[in-house]
């Protein structure tokens, strides 16, 4: 209950310092509407992405495996190494959100993947095995009830109503990681599945993951009170140019049952396991600010040999950051 009370609390922190009328967001797109709820409850931030406002962008390259190649004849995995651009980052639309505040999980990843062909591809990630809810109306109705908790809300409030139920939100919440050490020791999931298309078009359903080199490492409560506001993109910064900040690519391979168009249940941990390729960043880039303002990831942003699976949330997230993207270049 301790997570489930924090994460709860950075939210409605943030509802409570935002004044206005939230937006009902009922006649939009629900993708649309889950963006205009987001800046209702973190305010509007000229430049910044509506979620995951924090981060920091690095590059370095990606080097694919043998394995890979059996799997999909994607020009991602054809090698030789490939430039990649990473960004990382911290939850919510508060784009001054504190790295040691131990509520301020999960992270994120995303990746860049600049081909042969001069095409790119794209993946999206974060640091659980899965979403806390089942599609982007359900995210845009928790932020309106964040929006609507007020000081003096009468108990239940509108926000603990919605996470009472929500039990996917509430595990989500109660099951959250602790900080970790660095952003180089966490290790992330794609939630969504897609599949890997071989060379003579067999098809493999697969979650992808990042998983540090370094292992996984995490703050203990008394270890994190000692951090600065900014040490994990401090840290990044520093274990990238000493090359150590270093990633495995990694298939997990779903069986014949697994579902591939839930985001709520995760595979399990059973399922075989492939290294794609390995994933080494070496550089921050000079300006950060400026290239996250033109940099987007989008899931749907695939290469020949890696398609969608039919999780409706693949085009649903998107269409968010799409809109998100069109509103920080206006």
């Amino acid at each position: 209950m301790r997570m489930l009370s924090a994460t709860a609390a950075l939210l409605v922190g943030a509802a409570m310092c935002v004044t206005g009328t939230a937006a009902t967001g009922e006649e939009k797109a629900p993708e649309v509407g889950a963006v205009d709820a987001l800046q209702t409850v973190f305010g509007k931030h000229p430049g910044m992405r509506a979620n995951h406002a924090k981060g920091i962008v690095l590059e370095g390259t990606f080097t694919p495996a043998p394995e890979a190649a059996k799997l999909s004849k994607a020009a991602l995995f054809a090698g030789p190494a490939v430039k990649t651009t990473i960004r990382f980052s911290d939850p919510t639309g508060n784009p001054a959100v504190a790295d040691n505040d131990p509520s301020a999980n999960p992270h994120g990843i995303a990746a860049k993947f600049a081909l042969a062909d001069k095409s790119e591809m794209d993946m999206v990630m974060i640091s659980t095995k899965t979403f806390p809810l089942a599609n982007a109306g359900e995210f845009r109705d928790l932020f309106l009830a964040i929006a609507a908790t007020k000081p003096d809300s009468p108990k239940p409030t509108p926000v603990e109503r919605f996470i009472g139920t929500h039990p996917s939100l509430k595990n989500w919440i109660e099951t959250m990681p602790a900080t970790p050490e660095s952003l180089a020791t966490e290790a992330y999931y794609g939630l969504n599945a897609f599949r890997l298309v071989s060379k003579s078009g067999e098809k493999t359903n697969v979650r992808f993951r990042f998983i540090p080199v370094a292992g996984e490492m995490r703050l203990k409560p008394d270890d994190l009170k000692t951090k600065s506001a900014t040490f994990l993109m401090d840290d990044i910064k520093v274990r990238a140019v000493a090359g150590n900040a270093k990633f495995k690519l990694v298939a997990q391979i779903g069986a014949k049952d697994d579902p591939t168009n839930d985001v709520l249940k995760s595979w399990p941990e059973d399922r075989q396991l492939v290294t794609l390729g390995e994933l080494s960043i070496a550089t921050p880039v000079a300006d950060s600010a400026t290239a996250e303002k033109a940099l987007v990831f989008m899931p749907t942003n695939l290469t020949d040999g890696i398609e969608a699976s039919d999780d409706p949330m693949i085009a649903s997230r998107a269409g968010a950051y799409a809109e998100s993207l069109g509103r920080r270049s206006n």
